[in-house]
């Protein structure tokens, strides 16, 4: 099967994020399918560009990335979310859209996938799917025009909002099927036109080789090495977190709760970067708390071994109305991952933890609650713990490595 994989902010482990598009991919390549990626030659999310000559893309430029063919096409770098980033949503479509005829050649698709953030690539996906007569799947990250409407506070009536929500109910309309990372949709998606016999919901997952021994590394010899081996050797029951350190993560709750818990012999690990680590920091040493410690951001091979050493893992997010229609955390499913009882302050459509039982889901924003979530866990016995983290393991290895993940898509595509 030949599959176009339309998607704006594809990466890979050479680039940086979006990553999901490249594992579905290798995994179908992997299978015996070929996969064509379209994609914008500028993305704010990646950590490095593409490039020829360590010059920026401007034209439409074809790099052969684990066996996945990515062709590139050009657009103008932005900051934020004003007319830059949209001028870069549309410069990168109307190239798709000029390179119809080459790209249709080159790819020789069965299916097309639109997948991006934003809905508007739905039209140029179907151009695609009637030219070459191939199937189409519309593939949701996020509900557009919803999240720019309660997030960012955009009018309905917006022209840009009304354009998106054109777009999102075209591809309701005119997908052959639907696949949504989001697991609580289908009442929003309903009321926007789909039939939900089209509608298939396969989250975000893991990369289950990322965490084979031979391809992890163990922490260096450094201060945060040393902290660890010291906490353990003390006693010191370890409640961990990995990961940004931006508002959507709501720490500044983790770090109350830990000054609640001066004195209960826990310590709080926090290991990343973000915008607001030095506002975290500062808090800490403000209200004097001497049981939160921060620690720089380690390689993602690194993590494995980092988890070990955490006795609880945390994860938290800000109060959000769009985490109504679910959520689906990389963060989490890695603390599953290394099987560790987890502390989760999200509320959200879904309740992953609570339902898998690897862990307490507790009111978020709240510190007391958050704090009493870690009394409850620590007075289970290290064998409770330990079956905690085990049943969240294997939830993850059967239900969403990118294995699973890529051969639900595929069945999809097979329909």
């Amino acid at each position: 099967m030949n599959i176009l994989y339309i998607n704006h902010y594809a990466g890979s482990p050479k680039y940086g994020m979006e990553y999901r598009p490249y594992y579905m991919a290798k995994a179908w390549q992997q299978m015996g399918h070929r996969v064509t990626m379209a994609a914008a030659a500028f993305s704010h999310i990646r950590t490095k560009q593409p490039s020829i000559n360590g010059e920026q893309i401007n034209r439409k430029t074809i790099e052969h990335i684990d066996g996945i063919d990515y062709v590139w096409y050009p657009a103008p770098e932005y900051d934020g979310n004003g007319i830059g980033r949209l001028k870069n949503i549309f410069t990168f479509l109307w190239g798709l859209w000029r390179d119809t005829s080459n790209l249709l050649e080159t790819a020789k698709p069965d299916v097309v996938i639109a997948s991006s953030t934003y809905p508007m690539d739905i039209w140029v996906a179907h151009h695609f799917a009637k030219k070459a007569k191939a199937k189409l799947i519309f593939e949701v990250h996020d509900l557009w025009p919803l999240s720019p409407i309660e997030l960012g506070g955009m009018s309905p009536k917006h022209p840009f909002i009304m354009l998106c929500q054109a777009a999102e109910n075209y591809a309701y309309k005119h997908a052959d099927e639907v696949v949504s990372m989001l697991p609580k949709v289908h009442e929003h998606m309903k009321e926007h036109g789909l039939d939900l016999n089209k509608l298939y919901i396969i989250p975000n997952g893991v990369v289950e080789e990322d965490w084979l021994p031979e391809n992890t590394q163990a922490l260096p010899n450094s201060r945060l090495n040393d902290f660890l081996l010291e906490q353990q050797s003390l006693g010191k029951l370890i409640v961990g977190y990995a990961g940004s350190h931006g508002t959507s993560n709501a720490l500044e709750h983790f770090i109350e709760a830990a000054k609640l818990l001066e004195k209960q012999g826990v310590v709080f690990v926090l290991v990343g970067s973000g915008l607001e680590k030095k506002n975290l920091q500062e808090k800490t040493q403000y209200l004097q708390i001497n049981n939160v410690h921060f620690f720089d951001s380690i390689p993602k091979s690194q993590i494995p071994d980092l988890l070990k050493y955490f006795d609880l893992a945390y994860i938290a997010a800000q109060h959000s109305p769009l985490y109504r229609f679910g959520v689906s955390p990389n963060k989490l499913m890695d603390y599953m991952m290394a099987t560790k009882p987890i502390l989760c302050a999200i509320k959200a459509g879904n309740d992953p933890v609570g339902d898998e039982q690897c862990g307490i889901t507790v009111e978020p924003g709240n510190p007391q609650a958050i704090a009493d979530g870690i009394i409850v866990l620590a007075k289970l016995s290290k064998e409770e713990r330990l079956a905690m983290g085990q049943r969240g393991r294997e939830f993850i290895l059967k239900n969403q490595t990118y294995t699973v993940l890529a051969n639900q898509f595929l069945e999809v595509m097979k329909k």
